[in-house]
């Protein structure tokens, strides 16, 4: 009986790596069915184990389409983060909401190796919005994604990245010398939020906060950004609260417990 006990929780400690095998391999969610098939297991097998691994935190299930994607543990776990095709894919619905709730369109950008990406966008619906490019890289010292990161790398990092640092003048409103960047990320760190206010293109205004991982890493950063007709001085402040609350909410995703 003792035998048989044991082989049956072997059996399920079995099916359950596979199960997060699965999910990991396929790199955004998966569905039961799919989780089902690609295991060979039963469909309700599948379920019960794939609910048993949601309850002990190596996976998610997603509340509006089921799906199941890897919670914060298994990075925790090996001490890991995010690829940045991940972090797009876990961005995709807050900056929805974000989008929604704004009426602006909204980013998502990652710092890997002195150079600042967006993975992810959400486009605004009405006739006159700012595109933006996934892919597309952005300075570091006069766009609100960047500045949004700087001031909570490692300070051996930060130092080093100003020191190489070229501040080149896109706008008028562009800061181009060392000591006035670093007074302005000194003032981004004690407001914890970034504002680029045509510094990079004319017209154009962004507002973006960090986003930190499960070791209280910065990750990213989230945006909303639209055109100065739109987006008043009295408007970048009222868009730092549905900002706030969504960049919290992404870093909770991502296991920060800040």
């Amino acid at each position: 009986m003792k035998q048989a006990g044991e082989h049956a929780m072997h059996r399920s400690l079995e099916r359950g790596l596979r199960l997060v095998e699965t999910v990991a391999l396929n790199g955004g969610s998966t569905s039961l069915a799919e989780a089902a098939r690609r295991t060979g297991l039963h469909r309700s097998t599948a379920h019960h184990l794939l609910q048993t691994l949601v309850g002990l935190g190596y996976l998610r299930q997603d509340p509006d389409t089921r799906a199941y994607e890897l919670a914060a543990k298994p990075f925790q776990l090996t001490g890991r983060t995010w690829s940045p095709g991940q972090l797009a894919e876990i961005a995709r619905p807050f900056l929805a909401e974000l989008t929604r709730r704004a009426g602006e369109g909204s980013s998502f950008a990652v710092y890997r190796d002195g150079a600042m990406t967006v993975v992810a966008k959400r486009e605004h619906d009405g006739p006159v919005r700012v595109v933006q490019d996934v892919g597309a890289q952005r300075p570091l010292h006069c766009t609100a994604v960047a500045k949004a990161i700087l001031p909570w790398l490692p300070q051996p990092e930060l130092s080093g990245l100003l020191a190489r640092l070229r501040y080149v003048r896109y706008t008028p409103k562009t800061i181009v010398s060392r000591a006035a960047f670093e007074a302005e990320l000194r003032r981004i760190r004690a407001a914890g939020y970034a504002i680029d206010d045509e510094e990079h293109i004319a017209g154009i205004r962004c507002v973006a906060m960090p986003v930190f991982g499960h070791a209280g890493q910065v990750v990213g950063s989230l945006c909303t950004i639209g055109p100065k007709s739109r987006v008043t001085q009295q408007r970048l402040r009222e868009l730092r609260g549905p900002l706030a609350e969504l960049s919290r909410a992404l870093s909770e995703r991502l296991g920060w417990h800040g």
